[in-house]
């Protein structure tokens, strides 16, 4: 397994959080997201190569960029 933290931009509440935990959690290969909106942050736990565009796509989706 591989975890990473990524810095996401636009989180302000936990109802942030749980868009980008959700988007992220959708996609195959990805085990674990967990946001933190007061460090602007989402950690990542994937089971195998997950192509960091298809990440910033999710993020992207739920409405907010990964920095």
């Amino acid at each position: 397994m591989s975890t990473q933290t990524l810095s996401v931009s636009g989180l302000s509440c936990t109802g942030c959080e749980d868009a980008v935990e959700q988007a992220l959690g959708d996609l195959p290969g990805v085990v674990s997201a967990s946001a933190d909106h007061d460090a602007g942050t989402v950690t990542v736990e994937t089971d195998g190569d997950v192509d960091e565009d298809a990440l910033a796509s999710a993020v992207a989706d739920a409405g907010y960029e990964l920095v």
